[in-house]
């Protein structure tokens, strides 16, 4: 089961976003596998689904400055943990990412 199907029941509220972080590098370039508590934690992710984004005061919805598919630099500390059969995301307010990653 691929991940968009995992995860097609789950919607984002507002402006919050569903992020995957990405997982650190498990060997190096010379094939030396790196233990896991040697790994540093990365604090890149991409975004898998989003809300419709925050209301105004007039009930319209603000959009989002994020989409799904887009990579994003995240805060060290934060984010809910959600875990959707043995894989772990993020749910993130659009508010508290750090930066998009253009490349």
């Amino acid at each position: 089961m691929s991940a968009a199907q995992k995860l097609k029941n789950i919607v984002p509220l507002l402006d919050r976003v569903l992020v995957q972080r990405i997982k650190p590098q498990q060997q190096t370039a010379s094939g030396i596998f790196i233990p896991e508590k040697a790994q540093e934690a990365l604090n890149e992710g991409v975004i898998v689904a989003v809300g419709k984004g925050a209301l105004n005061k007039e009930g319209k919805h603000i959009p989002l400055q994020v989409n799904a598919g887009d990579k994003v630099l995240l805060p060290p500390y934060g984010g809910n943990p959600v875990k959707v059969h043995g894989e772990e995301y993020l749910l993130f307010r659009d508010s508290e990412l750090l930066a998009k990653v253009v490349e």
